[in-house]
């Protein structure tokens, strides 16, 4: 009997501690690729202007039933999701329509607002709290439709913000994922540039809409010799 209890005992007490590991395996992790961006585009009184980065860094992490492969059958509702991509503040530059860079003084001036000299504030960050697939992908070639939730923290300020997403199944469980929200730089004690030239004062709007490609794609296993 005694030998009967302990062999119920180890068996329970086997499964209660493979129960995370098998919660573990049962998610994806994918991390950022090359070929990202994510661009800030603004109003002055003088012209419109709009910076990039051509950078964001960061993971992923998706539950079962999440759509990783083009075409894959998903149903709608709130997924498993969390994810905290980020981009270097120094890593923004302004440009002009073109696509030429714009000017250094105008980053300066764009990186002392944001207080990326202080490495707690370097990075603007975000981080998912809530993914909702709100449409599955009509075809192969086309996103999944998603409404989002997440905090954005830029020079060390947090807010909740809310946004549409699109994510796009590559192949090879590789995603492309992209939005589109507009913030007010003074939510985030930001106050907007007003930068003095020979001609007068540019002055900025509050407004600032935030644009970004994110690929990412779970790290390939290291060869084996």
């Amino acid at each position: 009997m005694k030998n009967a209890k302990w062999i119920a005992g180890s068996v329970a007490g086997l499964l209660l501690t493979s129960l995370p590991l098998l919660a573990a395996d049962s998610t994806t992790r994918f991390y950022a690729r090359s070929g990202s961006k994510m661009r800030m585009e603004g109003t002055s009184n003088i012209h419109d202007w709009q910076v990039e980065s051509p950078l964001i860094g960061g993971w992923m992490e998706v539950g079962p039933g999440f759509p990783t492969e083009p075409g894959q059958a998903a149903t709608p509702g709130k997924m498993e999701v969390r994810a905290e991509p980020f981009v270097m503040v120094r890593s923004l530059k302004s440009l002009e329509k073109d696509g030429k860079p714009y000017s250094d003084k105008m980053d300066e001036v764009m990186y002392e607002h944001l207080k990326a000299a202080d490495d707690p504030h370097a990075r603007i960050i975000y981080r998912l709290t809530e993914m909702v697939l709100k449409e599955a992908a009509k075809g192969k070639d086309d996103p999944y439709a998603f409404d989002t939730k997440g905090d954005l923290v830029v020079a060390g300020v947090t807010n909740q913000i809310s946004m549409p997403v699109n994510v796009l199944p590559m192949g090879d469980k590789k995603l492309k994922i992209t939005g589109t929200v507009t913030v007010k730089m003074t939510d985030f004690k930001v106050e907007p540039p007003a930068p003095a030239i020979a001609m007068g004062m540019i002055k900025t709007g509050d407004a600032v809409k935030l644009i970004f490609e994110w690929i990412v794609a779970p790290r390939t296993p290291a060869a084996t010799k």
